[in-house]
């Protein structure tokens, strides 16, 4: 088909796969993709070919390949947009918008606004200012563990610790590292800083006050945000179970969605107080002690699992042409998903024997499974149009290696991750 539109998707992972499908469901297009290293869920695609230049991940690699990709694009005629996949090409587009948007489009936010949000602390900040709720938290830096001053908190364990910086974290190796830590007692928490800081790491932490509840209480949310800085969708899900895996906790693994119009009106408000661009993906959490939903932090992009939102009909790829190419976002009504239960589509990352066997027992549990009976659900990496047998092969010993991850690391009785 004619095409007065090309997208570039920047990474190989999961979120590169359902980006490329979500435009060839939309346009029936195969797209382009720039990465470091190739991934599986894009190896062996039909409709995703990834173009790999060791290094892309970081400067100078990245700037010097996009140049050359300046080169290649200037002429073209027909707009070309620039679509991040990962929080650190977020940020290097934010960097380098203003040299990039000569050629390109490029939906992402001055980088001075970047650099604050892509910032816990920073994040933290601007919540408080615009009214946007938070778990109580304490900054523990680098000085203070050389000082030996850390280990009084506004709040009782267990506390939650992660880094600051999850760019820089992912160069820290140590054995027991993981995305974030449950610390139970000030002994823990005294070897955790510990192992962290001796290790390489130099950027702050975050302690926050743990939220009780299992994966269940978990929400996310995906916003696309026009280049006119106004709200155009919001899609909420209900995500069921994470990643057991302590490098990937936190990472969704069943999203059911959901409707709520007062976090929508939250949101909302947020982004535009801000002056965003693009899309956003927030992690939130319910908190059954006060009644109410707290923020974790702001991705500056669609998240790896929001493939749950193409599935419930509002295509990620489509907000992007709609801007930049077709111009007709303007005049339209934002739009609040998931308000009709009947168009509810479950999103799944694992088989469906481990979701039922692992998902807590309540009524999202079984909001899910009546779905899955009736057939109403779907995965990010399965796609009838991009089959072939390495692809397929691929993909399914991806999925059942999460029976073991969940044998290994997940503790029924109780919902928590635990290593064996």
């Amino acid at each position: 088909m004619n095409q007065d539109f090309t997208p570039i998707l920047l990474g190989s992972d999961i979120n590169v796969y359902g980006m490329a499908r979500s435009f060839n469901e939309e346009y029936g297009i195969s797209v382009k993709a720039i990465a470091d290293t190739q991934l599986a869920p894009t190896r062996y695609s039909k409709i995703v070919s990834v173009d790999l230049h060791h290094g892309f991940s970081e400067d100078p690699t990245f700037i010097e390949v996009m140049r050359e990709q300046m080169k290649i694009y200037r002429e073209h005629e027909e707009p070309v947009i620039l679509i991040a996949c990962g929080d650190g090409y977020a940020e290097l587009l934010s960097k380098h918008r203003d040299e990039l948007q000569e050629v390109f489009v490029v939906p992402y936010i001055e980088y001075d606004l970047l650099k604050k949000l892509i910032s816990k602390e920073g994040f933290y900040e601007i919540a408080e200012k615009y009214g946007l709720p938070y778990p109580k938290t304490k900054i523990i830096t680098m000085a203070d563990f050389k000082a030996d001053n850390y280990l009084e908190f506004p709040f009782d364990y267990p506390i939650e610790l992660k880094p600051e910086d999850p760019v820089s974290w992912l160069d820290v190796h140590f054995e027991g590292r993981k995305k974030a830590f449950t610390i139970h007692n000030e002994t823990e928490m005294s070897e955790i800083v510990g192992k962290i800081y001796g290790n390489g790491y130099q950027a702050d932490l975050i302690a926050q006050d743990f939220i009780p509840g299992d994966d269940s209480n978990m929400r996310v949310l995906n916003a696309y945000v026009d280049k006119d800085h106004h709200v155009k969708m919001m899609c909420l899900g209900h995500p069921l179970l994470e990643d057991p895996t302590p490098q990937s906790i936190g990472n969704y693994m069943a999203i059911l969605p959901e409707y709520n119009e007062k976090l929508y009106e939250q949101v909302e408000a947020f982004l535009e107080k801000l002056n965003y661009t693009g899309m956003a993906n927030f992690d939130i959490k319910y908190d059954a002690r006060d009644g109410k939903y707290k923020f974790f932090e702001i991705n500056l992009r669609q998240g790896r699992s929001s493939f749950y939102v193409t599935l419930n009909g509002y295509n990620l790829a489509k907000w992007y042409v709609d801007d930049y190419v077709n111009d007709c976002l303007k005049d339209q009504a934002t739009i609040y998903g998931n308000k009709l239960k009947s168009k509810h589509v479950l999103w799944l990352g694992i088989p469906i024997k481990v979701f039922k066997q692992y998902a807590r027992d309540n009524e999202a549990k079984h909001l899910a499974e009546e779905l899955i009976h009736e057939g109403r659900y779907g995965t990010t990496v399965f796609y009838d149009q991009d089959r072939n047998f390495k692809r397929w092969l691929l993909m399914k010993y991806m999925f059942h290696n999460y029976s073991g991850r969940y044998q290994k690391y997940y503790q029924i009785n109780k919902g928590q991750f635990f290593e064996n």
